[in-house]
């Protein structure tokens, strides 16, 4: 019993020193920021610019291939990815935007950026989502004669 206490508190700790530099990695930004608006460049040459966006594009559909596939398979892992693909259009669309010029280029970025809003809308609705149970978990629930329960919030 003590054990399971003690490893209880452990994973308490870990995880409260963990938020803790989140939020103090949160607050070192700011003053990193400003000096990134004082110092970068206004506009750059890029070398790589087609592997870079081509890269973005590819961890997208990455990224959707896999939310897609553990969600069929009722995988409670297609949460994370939902989440980490939601970033990622959201990052492909900010950089549409802001890196386009004026004109035709701005407004097919910004057509983009709202196919991409909504992608990482549905991508957040999943990852906020309950998981899902498997047909075999079901069958499995309802053979037992157990009652499904909704899971409690994590703390």
């Amino acid at each position: 019993m003590k054990t399971a206490l003690k490893t209880t508190l452990k994973k308490r700790t870990l995880k409260k020193w963990t938020l803790i530099l989140l939020g103090t990695g949160a607050v070192l930004l700011v003053p990193w920021m400003v000096v990134l608006a004082l110092t970068l460049p206004g506009s750059t040459e890029v070398r790589h610019w087609s592997v870079a966006w081509i890269g973005l594009d590819v961890l997208m559909a990455t990224g959707c291939a896999a939310t897609a596939l553990l969600g069929l398979r009722a995988d409670p892992r297609a949460r994370l990815t939902a989440a980490a693909t939601a970033t990622t259009a959201v990052l492909d669309a900010w950089f549409d935007v802001t890196t386009s010029p004026s004109g035709g280029d701005l407004m097919m970025a910004l057509g983009c950026a709202v196919v991409e809003t909504a992608l990482a809308g549905a991508c957040v609705a999943m990852a906020l989502s309950e998981p899902q149970k498997s047909a075999a978990q079901q069958k499995s629930a309802e053979h037992k004669g157990v009652t499904p329960t909704k899971p409690s919030p994590a703390p």
